[in-house]
C-alpha cells in the first residue's frame, strides 16, 4: 500500500511542484462563496511569476488512494422520500455515477442505530438471545436498503463495510444504548459513574464543541467497558457481526470490511460504546477477528474508529502482536488524524483511511467548504487511502434526534421541497473529479500561515492534478513549476483551486 510520499512545503507566496511531465494546459477549477464552480484553462510559462521554494522528502511513503464513500443513514431516507423521482434520479446520479460529480464508489452502514437515525433499536433487542434466534434486519429494509439501492441503480459495483454505534442495549453494562445520561435520552444518571467511576468531569454536550476541543480528547478515558466482558456476550457478538453480513448479502449489498465499533471515545448521550484498550484487544482479538476468519474471511477488519489523539492509547492497543496479526487497517477520523503519521510511521505496512469527515455545525456555509477541503488534503496527504463523508442530504440545519445541529452535501427546504447543493459538495467535487481509484497521492503542502493548503496527485496514464486553497482575505500569487516551465495563477481570496493537466506529453 505504502510507497512514497513527497511533503511540500510553501514559503512567501510561491509554491512549486516538480514532476517530468511537459503539459502545455492544465484545467482550472476555481470555488469561491457564491460562485462554485467556475472553469478555465491556463498554460505553462518559461518564467515563473513568484520565486519556487521546494522542499521535498524524497523517502517519505506515498500512498495510492481507493475510493471515495459516503454513509446511509435513516435520516437521509427520510429527507430523499419528500423529493419527486426524478429530483431522487438526479440526486443519485449525481453522487454515484461514474460519470457524476462525486463518484462514490464506497459506502458506510451503521450496524443498528445511530445519532442519525429516527429513535434507537438493534437488529435483536431480545434480552439474553445469545443463539441471536431473533436477529433480523426489518427495519433497515425499509429505510437504509432501499437508499442503497437508489445508490446501486447508478453503481451497481458500490462496495460497503459496516461499523456500530452501540451493541444492542442488553449486552451492555447500563442496559441503555447511551454512554451518558442527557436531556435527549431517558438515561438513569445514577449510571453516569460506571464512566470514569466519579461522577464529574462528565459533559454531554463535549461532541458538540468542535475545533473548540483543544489538546487532550477525551479529556478522561473509560475505566471500564461498557460491553459485558462475559465470553457468551463477546462470543454472540461476534456472531451477530456475521449474521449482519450473511443478510445484507441477501439482499445483494456486499459487505468487505467491518470494524468494531464506531467512536469508542465519544462518551455519547446518543447511541455509543465506552472499550477500554483491554476490552478493545479482547473482543476483537480472540472473538471477531477468528470468527470472521471462520465464517467471513473475505472480509477485512480494520481497528477504530480512532477519534481520539491520545496516542499512548492506540499504541497500548497495538502492542498486542497477536491482535495486529489479526487486523488489515486502521481507521482515523475527528482528533485521530493527529496521531495518525505517528501510529503510520510505527506500522506502515497497515491500510489507512478516513472513516468519516467533520460533521460541522448544520450552517453548510463557505466556511465548512474550507474545512472539509482542508481535512481531505490533510487526512489523504497524511496516507489515508480512502475518504468518508457523513451525511448527504438533510433538512436545513441538519438537526439530530439528540439536538446536535450537522451539515450535509445537500440541503433540503422541506417547506418547499428544493434541495441545494452546500459548499461542501463542491469542495469535495474538486477531488473527485479528478482523484479516483488507483491514482496516487505524490504531495502534501500543509496549512500555513498564509492559509494555504493542498495536494498533488497523479493518475494512471500520468497525468498530474493539484489542488490548493487559499482561506485568507488576500489573494495569492502562486507559481507551480513542471520541468522547466511554470504554472502561474493567483488564487483568489477564500477560494478552493484544482488544476489537471489536459493531457500527458
Amino acid at each position: 500500500m505504502k510507497e512514497k510520499l513527497k511533503t511540500l512545503f510553501l514559503s512567501g507566496l510561491a509554491m512549486a511542484a516538480s514532476s517530468a511531465v511537459q503539459a502545455q494546459n492544465f484545467n482550472w477549477c476555481e470555488s469561491t462563496e457564491g460562485h462554485e464552480w467556475n472553469t478555465s484553462k491556463v498554460s505553462l510559462k518559461k518564467q515563473q511569476s513568484a520565486t519556487p521554494d521546494v522542499k521535498a522528502d524524497d523517502t517519505a511513503p506515498i500512498v495510492t488512494f481507493t475510493g471515495w464513500g459516503i454513509t446511509f443513514n435513516e435520516l437521509d431516507w427520510d429527507a430523499f422520500l419528500t423529493l419527486t423521482r426524478d429530483e431522487q434520479d438526479e440526486i443519485m446520479r449525481r453522487l454515484f455515477a461514474p460519470d457524476g460529480d462525486l463518484k462514490f464508489t464506497r459506502g458506510r452502514i451503521s450496524m443498528n442505530c445511530n445519532d442519525y437515525g429516527r429513535s434507537w433499536y438493534s437488529c435483536d433487542d431480545v434480552a439474553g438471545d445469545f443463539e441471536l434466534r431473533y436477529f433480523n434486519i426489518d427495519r433497515d429494509k425499509r429505510s437504509i436498503i432501499p437508499l442503497i439501492r437508489a445508490a446501486q441503480k447508478y453503481n451497481p459495483g458500490l462496495t460497503f463495510w459496516v461499523s456500530p454505534w452501540s451493541p444492542p442495549a442488553w449486552m451492555k453494562i447500563n442496559n441503555d444504548y447511551p454512554v451518558v445520561s442527557s436531556k435527549h435520552n431517558d438515561a438513569d444518571p445514577r449510571a453516569d459513574y460506571l464512566l470514569f467511576g466519579v461522577t464529574d468531569d462528565i459533559d454531554e454536550d463535549e461532541m458538540k464543541l468542535l475545533g473548540e476541543r483543544k489538546g487532550q480528547f477525551p479529556r478522561r478515558l473509560a475505566t471500564q467497558d461498557y460491553f459485558i466482558q462475559d465470553p457468551r456476550y463477546l462470543k454472540a457478538y461476534a456472531e451477530y457481526f456475521c449474521k449482519f453480513i450473511d443478510e445484507y448479502k441477501k439482499q445483494g449489498v456486499p459487505i468487505d470490511m467491518v470494524i468494531y465499533q464506531n467512536e469508542a471515545y465519544s462518551y455519547t448521550p446518543y447511541p455509543g460504546c465506552a472499550w477500554t484498550a483491554e476490552g478493545t484487544v479482547r473482543f476483537n482479538r480472540d472473538y471477531l477477528a477468528p470468527t470472521l476468519k471462520k465464517k467471513h474471511p473475505d472480509v477485512s477488519l480494520y481497528l477504530g474508529t480512532f477519534n481520539t489523539n491520545r496516542r499512548d492509547h492506540v499504541e497500548k492497543i497495538l502492542s498486542d502482536s497477536t491482535l495486529r496479526e489479526s487486523i488489515d487497517g486502521l481507521a482515523f477520523q475527528w482528533e485521530g488524524r493527529e496521531i495518525l503519521p505517528s501510529i503510520q510511521s510505527q506500522y506502515p505496512a497497515y491500510d489507512y483511511i478516513c472513516s468519516e469527515s467533520e460533521c460541522g455545525n448544520g450552517d453548510m456555509d463557505w466556511k465548512a467548504a474550507e474545512h472539509t477541503f482542508f481535512l481531505i488534503c490533510d487526512n489523504l496527504g497524511k496516507g489515508c487511502t480512502q475518504w468518508f463523508n457523513w451525511n448527504f442530504l438533510l433538512p436545513k440545519k441538519g438537526t439530530s434526534p439528540w439536538g446536535w445541529n450537522q451539515n450535509a452535501l445537500i440541503e433540503l427546504d422541506p417547506d418547499t421541497r428544493t434541495v441545494r447543493y452546500t459548499p461542501e459538495y463542491y469542495a469535495v467535487k474538486h477531488f473527485s473529479q479528478a482523484l479516483t481509484a488507483g491514482d496516487a497521492i505524490t504531495g502534501y503542502i500543509p496549512l500555513d500561515e498564509r492559509g494555504i493548503s493542498g495536494l498533488v496527485t497523479k493518475d494512471k496514464s500520468g497525468r498530474e492534478s493539484i489542488f490548493l486553497s487559499n482561506t485568507k482575505d488576500q489573494a495569492r500569487d502562486i507559481s507551480l513549476k513542471f520541468g522547466a516551465k511554470y504554472l502561474n495563477v493567483t488564487l483568489p481570496p477564500h477560494s478552493l483551486n484544482s488544476f489537471r493537466n489536459v493531457k500527458k506529453q
